[in-house]
């Protein structure tokens, strides 16, 4: 039978490798998932689970009880991610802003996609677009809280959701044609 969930923290604070496995494979799938959402590959998404991992067993003597165990993870692998990107970028999120897009989608079409291919199109955002979008539309993090992770004016990242989005719309308006190229309007 499982270890109930306070014994596996307090082995995992006391370096029990047992009880380390056991969080990891309770919560890797899901922060896996929310890596993915992040950085472009999976061996990128592999690496800042890891590392993400490594925070949690070092800070989880930090860990107060008052909130979800999974929500304190959540954010970690969140803070890994940007911190990945921003490596690899050396700290630049400047992105080309000089594209006009618009789209006049229909909200229906995208509720009859499949999720893997809205999250591929998310996937192929520039950096910039892709962190604002997924913080903002799928984190719930506000435009201001945002500018102060990323070190961008909260204008910044209004902007940059909004670009996201209409690029999205419009690659998916893009792929609706492609299967259905006899309609004329969308």
């Amino acid at each position: 039978m499982d270890k109930p969930l306070k014994a596996i923290v307090k082995g995992c604070i006391k370096h029990n490798p047992q009880s380390q496995r056991e969080l990891y494979e309770m919560f890797a799938p899901k922060m896996m998932a929310l890596c993915m959402r992040y950085v472009k590959s999976a061996s990128e998404a592999e690496d800042v689970l890891q590392e993400g991992f490594m925070k949690v067993y070092r800070n989880l003597k930090k860990y107060k009880d008052t909130g979800s165990l999974e929500g304190w993870i959540r954010r970690i692998m969140v803070n890994t991610s940007i911190d990945h990107i921003r490596k690899e970028k050396n700290h630049s999120f400047q992105l080309e802003l000089n594209e006009e897009i618009a789209s006049n989608q229909q909200e229906h079409i995208v509720s009859s996609l499949e999720a893997e291919f809205i999250h591929s199109l998310i996937q192929k955002l520039p950096d910039g677009y892709r962190v604002v979008f997924n913080l903002y539309a799928i984190e719930g993090y506000s435009h201001a809280e945002i500018g102060k992770k990323l070190n961008i004016n909260e204008s910044t990242s209004r902007s940059q959701y909004t670009r996201a989005r209409a690029l999205l719309k419009q690659q998916i308006k893009e792929a609706y044609l492609i299967k259905h190229p006899y309609r004329d309007a969308i």
